[in-house]
């Protein structure tokens, strides 16, 4: 097993394997009367958030504990890094308490990577800036092999603003590795010039969803990141909705067993409409509960399931 988890790159096809096994067998405690296992009790993970996150920050904490870590919150805003420290301070005083594993969400591309540097503890990527988001992506596999019992061969769409989208980035590597076709939908302006087959073999891009929906089995709605928008990317948040938003007819246009995810949260009316994201067919919920399986996996194989 790796010894940190930044970028769908570091997976390959058998650690990512095991990861999503490993969920599946994490899957059953959350079934269970008592959800706790004793496997990491000792240990301490710290959660380093410097953007805000709901479902994120409350997925690893909900991992760690059902697995009977010590948990550390630490949120930028109240700290210290409001008064001026910086990441590698941070880091040194997280290293002088001890922790086994730090999890950073960061507003700067790379910032995991330089934390790495500076602690001798395991360090995952929750977010950095709009570059990666590893776990999203190794959940986003797990829901799709539990609803389809494969992903060798799928046809993913992910459709939106990928410019902006770190799970984008990810879900292109890893599912790239995994076996999958990965096509990516969206204007001329959300689509980067950075992801090409050259990054992830197989990988197309398309502007027109209504061509690209019946061939797909999955079909990937990424929110608009208005927040990190400086330009005006497309006419209206109506135009946009009327050429890339996922409503009823469109979704009646997808193959039968086609499903429909989203990594959150939902510009609901805009990127998908009510009847889409509340549909059978929708996975958004098991998404949600999926992270949580899915970091105890990771969580578990970096600090238990080695012998560092």
């Amino acid at each position: 097993m790796i010894r940190h988890l930044l970028s769908g790159a570091d997976l390959d096809a058998a650690t990512a394997t095991e990861i999503l096994d490993t969920a599946a067998e994490m899957a059953i405690v959350a079934g269970r009367e008592v959800k706790k296992l004793p496997a990491l009790r000792g240990r301490t993970v710290v959660n380093l958030f410097y953007e805000d996150s709901t479902r994120t920050r409350i997925s690893f904490e909900a991992a760690a504990k059902r697995l009977s870590a010590d948990v550390i919150n630490f949120s930028a805003k109240g700290s210290s890094v409001a008064k001026g420290e910086s990441l590698k301070d941070t880091a040194l005083t997280l290293q002088a308490m001890g922790a086994d594993a730090v999890v950073v969400r960061h507003p700067a591309s790379g910032a995991p990577h330089r934390l790495a540097n500076w602690v001798d503890g395991s360090v995952v990527n929750a977010g950095d800036g709009t570059h990666e988001h590893p776990t999203q992506a190794l959940l986003d596999a797990y829901t799709m092999r539990s609803r389809l019992g494969r992903l060798d061969g799928l046809h993913v769409a992910i459709v939106g603003d990928v410019l902006h989208s770190r799970v984008a980035r990810s879900n292109v590597l890893l599912l790239s590795t995994l076996g999958a076709k990965v096509t990516l939908v969206g204007p001329p302006t959300l689509i980067p010039v950075d992801i090409s087959p050259a990054l992830a073999p197989g990988t197309d891009v398309s502007y027109d969803l209504d061509t690209v929906l019946p061939g797909v089995d999955v079909v990937m709605m990424l929110r608009v990141q208005r927040e990190r928008m400086n330009d005006s990317y497309f006419p209206s948040a109506r135009e946009y909705a009327r050429r890339y938003g996922l409503d009823g007819p469109r979704m009646r246009r997808l193959p039968e067993h086609a499903i429909v995810m989203h990594p959150g949260p939902m510009n609901r009316g805009m990127e998908i409409t009510p009847e889409v994201a509340d549909s059978p067919r929708s996975t958004i919920v098991e998404q949600v509960a999926n992270g949580v399986s899915v970091r105890m996996a990771v969580l578990y194989l970096l600090l238990g399931g080695n012998n560092r």
